[in-house]
């Protein structure tokens, strides 16, 4: 078997050593920037990429595109979409990958989200943006951009938590509009100020924020969590819940499942996925569905549904 890898920012040859060992597998390290020319070169059975969120978004539109078996080395500073997988640790993936090696029926078709922005001028962007775990607008996009500016080891240890108080306790609620769609008709509208609104592909985000505790990777649909204005003390005393998936109830969030929403503001605010920050409101997003392979652990954590089999 010959394998692709991308190493992210915080790992090295010697990181992929156990999985070129694991069957004997050439495993070529190839950068970000060449995976479908480096697929379609030279012939390939799957991609690992060894990082965290952030790497495998910058990748998502190629691997959909060489439609390889993906294999995901939790190794970032974020790595919710490896822990909706199964893959929790590394030693999580390298079973994983010798599961997969062996045949053991360990691969399968997820949903991945898309984003589209139908700004005007220098806003527009026509090219759809794809993302693995959860879109957002509000105070999440504000913490996505603060964590981007710390130091790499501090995002590993703690840098989320750290910035997000602070930016619950200055982020100012904003008139947001959220339209969602469920096969081709609009079935909701959402239009008052507030504090995030968010559309998930998988359950966790932000160093293991559970913001969409019934999201599954594989059901067609997104998971949409509206948190309108409210006091701070309230929100910072909200904010806890949130790691345990027990906000969703909450008199201040509105909770719901739409296959498509659009999020628009009266002020523009900034758009993030996946803790990457990639453009402005308005923006819709919706589901490419069973779009990409990826192998997986032997505990999913609820997020893909088990009748989905390649």
């Amino acid at each position: 078997m010959h394998a692709l890898a991308i190493l992210g920012p915080k790992t090295t040859e010697q990181d992929l050593a156990p999985f070129r060992a694991a069957g004997a597998v050439g495993a070529e390290i190839i950068t970000a920037e060449n995976l479908e020319q480096a697929a379609t070169q030279r012939p390939a059975d799957s991609v690992l990429v060894l990082g965290g969120d952030g790497t495998v978004q910058r990748q998502l539109a190629h691997l959909l595109q060489i439609q390889l078996p993906l294999l995901v080395v939790p190794a970032g500073s974020a790595n919710d979409f490896a822990r909706a997988l199964g893959l929790r640790t590394r030693e999580d993936a390298l079973r994983a990958w010798r599961r997969f090696l062996r045949g053991e029926n360990n691969l399968r078709h997820i949903d991945v989200g898309m984003l589209h922005f139908p700004g005007e001028g220098a806003r527009a962007k026509s090219s759809t943006t794809y993302f693995c775990c959860v879109a957002g607008a509000g105070v999440d996009a504000e913490v996505a951009r603060r964590v981007n500016s710390l130091p790499s080891w501090l995002r590993g240890h703690g840098g989320y938590f750290l910035v997000a108080i602070p930016a619950l306790l200055g982020f100012q609620a904003q008139p947001i509009t959220l339209t969602a769609a469920q096969e081709g008709k609009q079935v909701r509208t959402i239009s008052e100020p507030g504090i995030l609104a968010a559309a998930a592909n998988a359950p966790w985000y932000g160093h293991g924020m559970r913001i969409a505790p019934q999201a599954q990777l594989d059901d067609g649909q997104l998971e949409v969590c509206f948190v309108r204005r409210t006091g701070k003390l309230r929100l910072l005393r909200l904010f806890p819940k949130v790691y345990q998936g027990l906000h969703a109830s909450l008199p201040e969030v509105e909770y719901f499942r739409s296959e498509r929403v659009r999020i628009e503001s009266e002020v523009p605010l900034n758009v993030h996925a996946d803790g990457e920050l990639l453009g402005q409101t308005p923006v819709e997003v919706s589901v490419a569905r069973r779009a990409l392979k990826v192998v997986v652990g032997t505990a999913t954590h609820g997020p893909l549904t088990t009748n989905n089999r390649c």
